[in-house]
C-alpha cells in the first residue's frame, strides 16, 4: 500500500473532526430539549460531513485497493474486485 498524501489526510481528518463536534452539538440539543429543527439541521451537518469523509477516503483508496494484491472478502487473495468497490462505496450512500 502507497503512503497516504498527507494534504489528503489532513482534510480527511479535519472533517471527521468537524462531524465530531457536530454531534456533540447534537447531543447537547437532545439533552437541551431543543426544538427539533435545531436537531435535525445539526444532525443532517454531521451526516454530510462523515459522508464526505467516506468518499474521500474510498476516492483515494480506489487506486490502491485495485492495483495491490490483498485479501478479498471471500479470504482469498488477489486484488480486490470492482464488485467489492462498489459494495465499499455504495455502503456510504
Amino acid at each position: 500500500m502507497t503512503t497516504p498524501d498527507p494534504d489528503v489526510q489532513r482534510k480527511i481528518l479535519n472533517r471527521l473532526k468537524r462531524a465530531q463536534g457536530q454531534l456533540a452539538a447534537v447531543i447537547s440539543a437532545v439533552e437541551r430539549e431543543d426544538d427539533c429543527r435545531t436537531v435535525v439541521t445539526q444532525l443532517s451537518a454531521v451526516s454530510s460531513a462523515l459522508d464526505r469523509a467516506g468518499f474521500q477516503i474510498i476516492a483515494t483508496a480506489m487506486k490502491d485497493c485495485l492495483a495491490e494484491p490483498g485479501e478479498s472478502t471471500d479470504g482469498t487473495q488477489g486484488e480486490v474486485s470492482m464488485s467489492e468497490l462498489e459494495k465499499l462505496f455504495l455502503s456510504l450512500a
